[in-house]
């Protein structure tokens, strides 16, 4: 039996502690909320938050903005950093303040702010999109890639996918060259029909993801053509039992989503053994304490849960939140986007 009910309770006690392992993810903090309140959304159970203006100006107070003398002096380090670890004053209130040398955005973190944001029924009236927009723009490479971050940093599939998902979030494309983001993007088509991180690496389901979703956010899934069936086949291959990553591994549940959410962007969704994905989804449940966890051997925790639930809402459980796919939140919270005016 699905145990909702458990589940609401387990990421209701996330949100005030943690176990002693997350510790080591202090800077993800933005993540790990994510997962948490995203998780209750997608069990209908967003209300269930007692203190949902709490943490919208927890998120907000997270926001770095441009230098209140010279906002030039920063702008390329604007949007959300992921915790407060850099002794920044909390400042939910957004006021012009002065920049520090080290107070750097990263994208990711831009990302699930918005998210949150928008889950947690806020209406960006405190987003300063002119900044977010100047510091994105400063991410992209030569090859189309993005940065997480300015400075220098890995690029790859998943930072594009940040990118393009923030740029829908604020209905604002400016930031991004769209064409040559999807140039890397089908350069990391592989051979076998897969996307990997990056032109010559492996294929990788949350690769394929993130690459499909940005497609599918800028209007240019179209541009797969004959390729979209091959890439459904791929995805198809990953499923084992639950879901693999890639060729060969042990199947896990975050890939109920991220391979499941492929196929539904790709209207495949249907060719999903449902029972066997929802069988090996279920073994992974903690009945006694909630949550999920990768596999069933293992103890549960905020990812897992969280993408667990996606992927038993893309097979369709009723008892669960719709999923709007492109952009990783229910399709409730993506209703909510506002237009940028």
């Amino acid at each position: 039996d699905f145990e909702k009910e458990v589940h609401v309770r387990a990421l209701l006690r996330y949100l005030q502690a943690l176990p002693a392992p997350y510790q080591s993810q202090e800077n993800n903090r933005l993540t790990i909320i994510h997962f948490v309140v995203g998780g209750l959304d997608v069990l209908g159970a967003i209300d269930s938050i007692p203190n949902k203006t709490e943490i919208i100006d927890y998120i907000y107070s997270l926001q770095i903005l441009p230098d209140k003398d010279d906002p030039k002096k920063n702008y390329f380090n604007c949007g959300f950093r992921g915790s407060p670890y850099i002794g920044i004053p909390y400042n939910p209130e957004c006021k012009p303040i002065e920049s520090r040398m080290y107070d750097k955005a990263n994208i990711a973190m831009t990302y699930v702010s918005l998210c949150l944001l928008l889950s947690l029924g806020d209406d960006f009236s405190r987003i300063n999109r002119q900044s977010i927009i100047a510091g994105l723009r400063e991410l992209q490479l030569p090859d189309g890639s993005f940065m997480p971050h300015h400075g220098g940093a890995e690029n790859d599939m998943r930072f594009v996918f940040c990118a393009f998902a923030v740029s829908y979030l604020l209905d604002d494309w400016s930031a991004i060259d769209v064409p040559k983001a999807i140039e890397f993007i089908f350069k990391a088509l592989r051979y076998d029909y897969g996307f990997a991180q990056d032109k010559g690496q492996e294929s990788h389901a949350g690769a394929t993801y993130c690459a499909l979703a940005s497609l599918s956010l800028a209007g240019k899934l179209d541009l797969l053509d004959w390729r979209r069936e091959k890439i459904i086949k791929w995805c198809l291959e990953r499923q084992v039992s639950g879901f693999q990553g890639r060729c060969n591994k042990d199947p896990d549940t975050c890939y109920s989503f991220w391979a499941g959410a492929s196929l539904q962007l790709l209207g495949a969704e249907h060719l999903i053994d449902g029972d066997l994905s929802r069988q090996f989804t279920m073994g992974c449940q903690k009945k006694k304490i909630g949550g999920f966890s990768k596999s069933a051997e293992l103890p549960p925790d905020v990812l897992h849960t969280f993408y667990s639930l996606c992927g038993l809402s893309i097979l369709g459980d009723e008892s669960l939140l719709a999923i709007e796919p492109s952009l990783g939140i229910t399709a409730r919270t993506a209703s909510m986007i506002p237009k940028k005016h």
